[in-house]
């Protein structure tokens, strides 16, 4: 699978990453495995890793279907959440920028993008200054 997670439910953060070629299944199948998962809650901080993606199905009408199922799950309780892009390519760039555009109708999700590892952190009130020290956090 193209795309995995890890919940950091101390801190209210979740890590995604994607890496080669993903594809909008994967996503759907991504998400709703964590949708599912115990330490699911609106509201969390969302840290999405582009930055290993090669390349992507392109199918534009699977991203709107996939943004609109996280939509109702992240808005869920009257939530807001943060939604950092991490995205240090252009086809990462290009899949983050469709994703602000995606979000525009759901003003309790604020995405945003940035191609500096630290930068991403920091926005999301995180003390760690690379993606190395988040993920070797326990949880």
């Amino acid at each position: 699978m193209s795309v995995s997670f890890r919940i950091f439910s101390s801190i209210g953060l979740v890590y995604v990453r994607y890496d080669g070629h993903a594809n909008m299944a994967d996503t759907l199948q991504a998400f709703a495995t964590y949708a599912e998962h115990p330490k699911f809650r609106p509201g969390q901080k969302q840290f999405v890793d582009l930055s290993a993606l090669t390349g992507w199905d392109e199918d534009y009408l699977e991203l709107m279907k996939a943004q609109a199922k996280k939509a109702e799950a992240f808005t869920g309780n009257n939530a807001e959440t943060l939604i950092v892009y991490y995205a240090t390519t252009d086809v990462g760039k290009k899949l983050a920028r469709l994703a602000l555009r995606s979000w525009e109708p759901f003003p309790s999700v604020v995405p945003i993008v940035q191609d500096n590892e630290a930068d991403a952190l920091a926005i999301l009130g995180l003390p760690q200054s690379s993606l190395n020290q988040l993920l070797s956090a326990a949880d």
